[in-house]
């Protein structure tokens, strides 16, 4: 080989086989590892590190998605199959899963079978010998007909992946003959597909029990099992997963959380004073409020609830990496199934609890249509990262950091997810459609604080640049149109309601009066959460000049002793419904994008943002005028046109459901 070479090496396997885990230890990238397939949609590349790469060649390592076959039934499997046809690596590392042979085998053989140098990466092998199973990777090699080696990609030493290397750089440009073929097969088997995958099946399954010694029987039911039957049980598993996002969440909002954003948010308050100091007396007041209200105090309002955010995501990592999450999303399947979504649907809902535009966008995964759809719509109503602020700043000033309201919301999200996707499909007329949900379960492990730390730090890097840039601007946008009316002359103190601001809000205050925050302060708030969510902390901090959400206990009485739930000026059952108006109306605009690039029909986008908007007005005035009622005696201010809006939407869906039901009829009885 000449100096200089480039080689190209691609990362070919099954789902949960460890291979991205596996490039990121030969780039020392750090892609997100899932437990499920879809997380990686699209191919990764990056260059093998310095210190695997022996040699002068220039060696690119591609990371595919998981993939069963080579005949792609979903979108991942059909960029691996397409990238290693078309694309012809120079070698491909197939990953295979060293505890279920079985399984990852039948890809290895048809991989063998193109014009590419095949080494195998016989990963998990450390699982194996505690499973006390010996595998003869001689003999394997020897049937099929390629190199093995074994790997162990979690560890960072002593893991195979120098030999791994050193392999992948001897075998490129070998010719390897395919261990199976259609030998002994008639034309009319050779013809059909599934009579070819069964004698390929009956080939692996032949090879699997030379090479496969087990001490262990697989009939016996091991610890894993044992954990499945409880964690994954079809009535503990919700209450289990209830109580564990509980944890997470006290952990996250009440203690751990503010003793971190207690420090935090001294230091904003330490800076802000060293600006107010710099600027001194002469400065213009205009000048000092845009700088220091509207700028720091707006983006150090919302940059407070980083701490809380970052031990949330920190722990949901850790749920994720010891493989507890995909246990979430099988308890899940059994009510999604009769609502007419996908099992596909809950890995979006999922991921979406990070940041909802991957969320949708990991809806491409699921081939219906309809169900897409569905699923991209209902996906943004699940807590993201830019919520987190709202949840911790209601639950802090008017529910004394409880850790319930927080896993109430994600529950309230998916009760609606559910009533919606019931919604949606009997409107749709698609109620006799049945979806297939197929999930392997990863093995119980215990979790790595490094990856769960990497996780964790990458999303408050996002959470940190949007708060440097669109959080910034229009906290500065929302300062100046609170401080010049439209005449752009000064708003004089005590006039605020004649700012540009104000009467841009207050016509959708009347709207919301019903709610029970009929404030044009609380409007504005909301109207600039569809540019990004975080800032109706933000812009609550700028209107009402409160620079410190944190420490509530410090400031339960601000400057004019008012306290912060009155400067607000919302009982508990208002500033409930205000929390919940905010989680489930339409998402930020980047994530209303993502939903117009995934359902592809302008008719499916407008009617998802009405259907969305419907739900948080629909919620919010429930839970405003029946708690109300509860604990005052009577209902709220606006019941009675609230109740009328209320109605007409509900009508309008009632409407729309009898249609759809009509329709599923005439289908039926079409297809009968």
């Amino acid at each position: 080989m000449s100096a200089g070479e480039n080689i190209r090496v691609a990362l070919a396997g099954n789902p949960n086989s460890g291979k991205t885990t596996l490039f990121n230890a030969l780039t020392g990238r750090l892609e997100h590892v899932g437990n499920w397939a879809g997380v990686t949609i699209e191919k990764k590349e990056g260059e093998l590190k310095k210190s695997l790469n022996k040699t002068n060649k220039n060696i690119t390592v591609v990371d595919l998605p998981g993939a069963y076959s080579m005949s792609p039934f979903t979108s991942e499997e059909s960029i691996t199959s397409d990238y290693v046809r078309n694309e012809k690596p120079d070698v491909i590392i197939n990953i295979v899963d060293a505890t279920n042979l079985s399984r990852s085998l039948f890809f290895t053989t048809q991989l063998l079978e193109l014009e590419v140098s095949v080494v195998v990466a016989l990963n998990k092998s450390d699982l194996t010998k505690k499973k006390k199973t010996r595998i003869d990777v001689k003999m394997l090699s020897e049937l099929l007909g390629c190199p093995i080696v074994e790997t162990v990609s979690t560890k960072s030493s002593d893991n195979g992946l120098e030999e791994l290397v050193s392999t992948v750089i001897s075998v490129k440009s070998n010719k390897q003959v395919a261990p199976f073929d259609s030998k002994g097969m008639n034309a009319s088997e050779r013809s059909s597909v599934e009579a070819y995958d069964k004698k390929r099946y009956e080939f692996v399954k032949e090879i699997v029990s030379k090479v496969e010694h087990r001490q262990i029987s697989s009939n016996k039911q091991t610890r894993q099992d044992a954990a499945d039957r409880i964690l994954a049980h079809k009535w503990l598993g919700i209450p289990i997963f209830a109580a564990i996002m509980w944890m997470v969440f006290s952990i996250s909002q009440v203690y751990l959380g503010p003793l971190l954003a207690d420090i935090l948010g001294g230091w904003i308050d330490a800076f802000y004073a060293w600006v107010e100091g710099l600027l001194g007396e002469g400065v213009s007041p205009v000048l000092s409020a845009i700088l220091l209200d509207g700028i720091i105090g707006g983006v150090g309002a919302v940059v407070g609830f980083l701490p809380l955010i970052m031990v949330l995501f920190f722990l949901l990592a850790l749920l994720e990496d010891c493989g507890y999450m995909a246990r979430v999303a099988v308890v899940m399947d059994r009510f999604f199934k009769k609502v007419g979504l996908s099992g596909k649907s809950i890995i979006p809902m999922i991921i979406g609890t990070g940041c909802g535009v991957p969320g949708i966008m990991a809806t491409r995964t699921i081939k219906n249509d309809r169900q897409r759809r569905t699923t991209a719509m209902l996906t943004p109503f699940m807590p993201c990262g830019a919520k987190l602020p709202i949840i911790a700043l209601f639950a802090g000033v008017f529910f004394d950091d409880a850790a319930w309201v927080g896993t109430a919301m994600y529950f309230m999200a998916i009760g609606i997810i559910i009533v919606g996707a019931l919604l949606i499909q009997r409107i749709t007329g698609d109620k006799h459609t049945r979806s297939f949900f197929i999930m392997e379960l990863p093995e119980y492990r215990f979790p790595s604080i490094k990856r769960a730390t990497i996780s964790m730090f990458s999303r408050a890097k996002a959470f940190i640049i949007k708060a440097g840039t669109i959080i910034l601007l229009s906290n500065a946008i929302v300062q100046i149109m609170q401080t010049f009316d439209w005449k752009f002359q000064v708003v004089a103190e005590g006039a605020e309601s004649t700012s540009i601001l104000a009467s841009i809000a207050s016509p959708f205050a009347i709207l919301l009066i019903p709610l029970g925050f009929g404030a044009w302060q609380l409007a504005a708030a909301s109207i600039t959460g569809f540019i990004a969510k975080e800032n109706v902390v933000g812009t609550l901090a700028v209107v009402y000049g409160i620079t410190n959400f944190i420490d509530t206990e410090e400031f339960v009485l601000m400057s004019d002793g008012v306290g912060v739930a009155g400067a607000l000026g919302l009982t508990s059952v208002a500033a409930l419904a205000y929390l919940m108006f905010n989680l489930f109306t339409p998402p930020c605009f980047a994530a209303i994008g993502a939903m117009n690039s995934e359902m592809e029909d302008r008719k499916w986008l407008w009617g998802g943002i009405a259907f969305q908007f419907s739900m948080g007005y629909v919620v919010a005035f429930i839970t405003y005028h029946i708690g109300t009622l509860t604990t005052a005696g009577f209902v709220g201010t606006g019941f009675i046109p609230g109740l009328i809006v209320v109605a007409a939407m509900i009508g309008y869906v009632a409407y729309l459901v009898k249609r759809g039901n009509e329709k599923a009829e005439r289908k039926l009885a079409h297809s009968v």
